[in-house]
């Protein structure tokens, strides 16, 4: 079994904002202009593709894109992305390959929705490697990270995660 560090060297992975490692694999050529509707302004390309990598005990903290972003697992330990939509109920998946205890190959984060992932190995070389695709196509400018205090005044019952995730 490769290791994190293995990954990302291969991979050519570099730290991310949010938390953990990853590094952009597509960036479609076309691209669709928006004009403020759905929180989207200017350019978009019609999708992107990252390699996303967490360590052990590491954490993509609660953030939230303009976007649809789908999940797709790879490889390592199972990964579980904890979802806080705009009007419904918190929910969350678990990304890996066991299907019998509720993993997921692949699942989709809704646009607008704040969301994070937490890489929950107890082994000290755990590790969880996925990809994620977002379209219209991320772009930085997009990307907000959600405030501990607000989100708690919204989901109170979910002190815990939200903590652990802002």
């Amino acid at each position: 079994m490769q290791k994190a560090d293995f990954w990302i060297d291969h991979l050519l992975l570099s730290r991310h904002p949010e938390g953990g490692y990853y590094r952009e694999t597509y960036r479609s050529s076309g691209s669709y202009t928006f004009a403020g509707e759905h929180g989207l302004d200017g350019k978009r390309a019609w999708a992107t593709s990252i390699f996303y990598l967490l360590k052990h005990a590491e954490r993509s903290r609660l953030h939230r894109i303009h976007s649809d972003e789908l999940w797709f697992y790879h490889a390592g330990d199972p990964l579980t992305v904890h979802v806080f939509p705009k009007q419904e109920k918190p929910s969350n998946f678990t990304l890996g390959l066991s299907a019998d205890r509720g993993e997921v190959l692949q699942e989709t984060v809704p646009a607008g929705s704040w969301f994070g992932a937490l890489q929950s190995s107890h082994e000290k070389e755990g590790y969880s490697l996925v990809s994620c695709v977002v379209a219209p196509g991320f772009e930085f400018r997009d990307l907000s990270f959600a405030r501990r205090e607000d989100l708690l005044a919204i989901f109170p019952e979910y002190r815990e995660i939200i903590e652990r995730l802002t």
